[in-house]
């Protein structure tokens, strides 16, 4: 008994900890993946006037036709890529530069008619994509915070489940149900924070764990480990010639790419005294090969380079990435979800899950929930140190005397920094703070409780 009573102290001390540190970066990530879940709803009412058209036409200009409209509208304009829509009513996009600024250019399909030109980086999705991804600031580090505080957010969740796991009977209340009685005392803010977490905590971990693939450290790791293992994107998804020595991947030459293709090389164009195919030839082309729209073209940008069809789908069944000679048509690369291997579909349909899109509105609903929630368990954890915190102390769980169990707690925390580096690096930071600065220093040392 003494033994579990130690163990316990031990990881509640981490949870602590970690709780105290990410708990606010934890509120930012689940609001604005929140509201990042309502992309095309919101989107759609704040750009109804840029996204649709204003009447469904009869016949569609030829996609040729339709760029060359928008070239003479706004002479030297570039675009690099142009993705044509599924529904009748929607506007054909095209990635463009517009006096310098990556911006999108919206056309009627039906007249083309430009509807206006929107700043990429000004828009509701790219804000909080922003606030979710680099908290609103700019370089390398807020990144890497953010996938700290996700990969945090994975180890509190499941300490937290070792701590508030019912190991009685009588734990229902507090676990499976919260006590409303004395609202305010510590008793009433440990259930708003444990019931929650508890119901939660499954689609919490699947939440985190379907965004590691987008991370900047373990994501690449993650990618690593799936063609290691053959279970990325097929290694005959160059058939049509041999592979490309080019350092260059699909995500760096085009957009709308899926996950599983994005690091695919991409193949050159064989050169010669050749002329271009337009537009309209690589549609064809597109349609030929019945790849689902909506899909996004993209285009060459010097003379080895290649025409990309690409469709991230809504329903990841229909991913497709196909790489095309920009002068004879020929299809160099053709990679579609059915060749996927089985971690590429599985990360396929997780970062479906994580953006509402794999079951419409009831996936968007059930991410909304999980943040809502995550929230409260975050604002809950504030009052729980509150009530539990005394002057001239942290308030932190105090240290357990047996040292083979913070020893051994500590052997698994290194398991999760191993599995996870950022987690690891700053496991190393504590431990040199805690063993140089703060076991040194009385007035931290009371402080931290060591």
């Amino acid at each position: 008994m003494k033994a579990q009573t130690s163990w316990y102290q031990a990881v509640w001390r981490w949870h602590f900890y970690a709780g105290i540190i990410f708990a606010p970066f934890l509120i930012i990530l689940a609001f604005s993946g929140s509201m990042y879940l309502f992309k095309p709803q919101i989107e759609g009412h704040l750009y109804k006037d840029l996204l649709t058209v204003r009447e469904v036409g009869t016949s569609l200009i030829a996609p040729t036709e339709l760029m060359e409209k928008v070239t003479s509208t706004y002479p030297g304009l570039k675009i690099s890529s142009v993705t044509f829509p599924d529904l009748p009513k929607s506007t054909v996009k095209m990635s463009v530069e517009h006096e310098g600024i990556a911006s999108t250019l919206y056309a009627d399909p039906y007249t083309g008619h430009i509807l206006g030109i929107q700043d990429n980086s000004k828009t509701f999705s790219a804000y909080f994509k922003k606030m979710h991804s680099q908290l609103l600031m700019n370089g390398t580090w807020p990144n890497r915070l953010v996938e700290l505080s996700a990969c945090w957010a994975f180890i509190l969740t499941v300490t937290g489940l070792y701590l508030w796991w019912p190991r009685k009977k009588s734990a229902i209340w507090g676990t499976f149900l919260p006590r409303f009685k004395n609202r305010g005392s510590r008793t009433f803010w440990r259930d708003m924070h444990a019931v929650p977490a508890f119901w939660l905590s499954l689609f919490i971990l699947i939440l985190i764990a379907t965004g590691l693939p987008w991370s900047g450290v373990l994501g690449p790791q993650i990618d690593r480990i799936a063609n290691a293992t053959n279970t990325n994107y097929p290694p005959y998804g160059t058939v049509y010639m041999e592979k490309p020595d080019s350092v260059t991947v699909a995500k760096d030459v085009a957009d709308n790419i899926p996950w599983a293709a994005e690091n695919i090389p991409v193949p050159s164009s064989i050169s010669g005294s050749y002329i271009q195919l337009d537009m309209n030839e690589i549609v064809g082309i597109a349609d030929k090969q019945s790849i689902q729209k909506p899909y996004t073209i993209s285009i060459p940008q010097d003379a080895r380079g290649v025409y990309t069809i690409s469709t991230d789908h809504v329903r990841p069944g229909s991913d497709a990435t196909l790489h095309v000679d920009q002068y004879s048509g020929a299809i160099l690369t053709d990679v579609r979800f059915a060749d996927y291997g089985m971690m590429a579909k599985a990360i396929t349909y997780g970062i479906a899950l994580h953006e509402g899109r794999l079951f419409g509105i009831f996936n968007q609903l059930l991410g909304l929930i999980t943040c809502i929630g995550l929230i409260l368990i975050s604002i809950s954890s504030y009052f729980m140190w509150r009530k539990r915190k005394t002057n001239g102390r942290l308030g932190a769980p105090n240290k357990p005397r047996d040292k083979r169990t913070t020893i051994g707690v500590l052997i698994i925390m290194l398991i999760f920094g191993i599995l996870m580096p950022l987690v690891g690096l700053s496991l190393i930071v504590v431990l040199i703070l805690d063993l140089i600065v703060i076991r040194n220093v009385r007035p931290l040392k009371h402080w931290f409780s060591v």
